[in-house]
């Protein structure tokens, strides 16, 4: 079983199950060509397996990360980028996610970032 995301304007819109890669029929050459054809938008394979540019199974990891819906695709990474949470972080190019301009506490405690004062707030109440 193989993923597809199938694309506007370099967008997800969509992410669909289909047919693995090697599971050719007569007639198609592509199941990426296919399905983008039959549902008129591009079509990228994406790999369920893929998060941060790594593969949790241990493979060779697959256009940075798995797509979800609103992802972008950067053409020149060839990966599925995820939306910019907050305007302060950056893209880490190696693996495909936004960083933080500062690093996540490594305490224990839950945290949440603020945007106004650029730092991690813990979260304190309901626990």
């Amino acid at each position: 079983m193989a993923h597809y995301a199938l694309l506007k304007d370099n967008v997800v819109r969509r992410v669909i199950t289909g047919r693995d890669e090697d599971d050719l029929v007569d007639g198609i050459d592509s199941w990426e060509d296919y399905y983008g054809n039959m549902l008129g938008m591009d079509c990228l394979r994406t790999s369920y397996n893929t998060v941060g540019n790594q593969h949790s199974l241990g493979g060779t990891p697959f256009r940075g990360n798995y797509a979800g819906i609103g992802y972008r695709y950067d053409t020149d990474l060839d990966a599925f980028i995820p939306p910019q949470p907050y305007p302060s972080w950056v893209l880490n190019e190696t693996t495909c996610l936004w960083d933080a301009p500062v690093v996540y506490p490594d305490d224990g405690l839950l945290y949440n970032w603020d945007e106004a004062s650029q730092s991690w707030q813990e979260v304190t109440d309901g626990l």
